[in-house]
């Protein structure tokens, strides 16, 4: 059966290419290739306009302004729930598929049978700093027909925190985009980390710390770190900064590395470092939340490092470029990798929204 599925979310690429909005696209562009009907329903600084991109309608609806709502720390996107309602009034969807919960709220009130993912780790401190914040992600679980959490860690947290059991399903890899290259591999020892370094959690400032000690025994390493909007927060020896926003520009820096690093706390999954794998690099990530389950335990694909000590840091990079000179390793990273796929992904979710549907 050909379902029509909406996926919500407020804001979209080319605007930004996190992991919400990566998520979605890789979603939308699988269910599309399984013979669904998708469409992405998000915000944008604009008008109302409808484009078809990559086999996918993605209707952006308009942002408005929400600088006084910010300055009282209200919850963000409010705005975006009296137009995406509209848009799926005007529409028969089969399913809403919210990944925000401000986007769950106009699927809830246009009637729509509602699956709701949760894109991060709900946490008590994070859910009181905004206004209104704990309402509207009750009010979603309570409109939810299905709540989707990325990771084992990340559903504990919606257990522990809001009383809720979600489903796991982690976020899909496009295995066929992200591949190995052996021709593309850096000749110098190369580091990428491709998280957002203005983000505190993703701790890139204890990445950099790390990466000085491993270049006393590695002086060649390099570090290729994702540029932000504007001047990069700092510079260093051997710091390479790119635009790694850009899909094709991330899967040649993957093929590029030796090792994909991400430091991150309260990570629900670890996109970046599952699409490594896809391109046969080891990893290196904090033995925190979601991180572990990108390895699923196994060595032979990376290595993990505890706290915040920098020393440490540094020894599981350095033992993760010893792993990339093994000729199996490329091996074992991408068939961890295949486990994430976006075929896997597609359909795990076909499964819940027939589940939705039969209630």
């Amino acid at each position: 059966m050909t379902m029509k599925v909406a996926l919500l979310t407020p804001v979209y690429w080319p605007e930004v290419r996190r992991g919400t909005e990566r998520f979605a696209h890789e979603l939308a562009a699988g269910l599309h290739g399984a013979g669904h009907a998708p469409r992405i329903v998000t915000g944008h600084a604009g008008p109302p306009r409808t484009t078809v991109e990559e086999g996918v309608p993605v209707v952006r609806v308009p942002r408005l302004p929400e600088r006084r709502l910010e300055r009282r720390m209200y919850e963000q996107h409010l705005t975006h729930v009296p137009f995406a309602y509209a848009a799926l009034r005007r529409a028969d969807d089969d399913v809403a598929h919210a990944l925000h919960p401000v986007s769950a709220l106009a699927a809830a009130r246009a009637g729509r049978p509602l699956v709701l993912s949760g894109m991060g780790i709900p946490h008590r401190e994070t859910l009181a700093t905004r206004r209104l914040r704990p309402e509207i992600v009750r009010a979603a679980l309570r409109a939810a027909g299905a709540v989707v959490a990325l990771s084992e860690a990340a559903a504990h947290a919606f257990d522990r925190w809001l009383g809720v059991r979600p489903r796991v399903i982690a976020p899909p890899v496009d295995v066929w985009a992200f591949t190995p290259d052996p021709a593309a591999r850096a000749d110098a020892p190369t580091i990428l980390c491709a998280a957002d370094a203005t983000q505190p959690r993703k701790r890139v400032a204890l990445l950099a710390q790390a990466f000085a000690l491993v270049r006393r025994e590695r002086p060649a390493a390099r570090l290729v770190l994702n540029r932000p909007r504007g001047a990069p927060p700092f510079a260093a020896e051997g710091v390479e900064w790119r635009d790694l926003d850009d899909p094709a520009a991330l899967v040649a820096a993957c093929r590029e590395a030796h090792v994909a690093a991400l430091p991150s706390v309260a990570e629900a999954f670890g996109l970046v470092l599952a699409e490594a794998l896809a391109c046969g690099t080891p990893v290196v990530g904090s033995d925190r939340d979601g991180i572990p389950e990108v390895l699923g335990g196994d060595e032979r694909i990376g290595r993990l490092f505890a706290g915040d000590d920098r020393a440490a840091l540094a020894r599981a990079l350095l033992e993760a470029l010893e792993l990339a000179g093994d000729p199996a390793t490329a091996g074992h990273c991408r068939a961890r990798a295949e486990a994430f796929s976006s075929d896997r992904c597609v359909e795990a979710y076909v499964g819940v929204y027939r589940d939705v549907l039969a209630r």
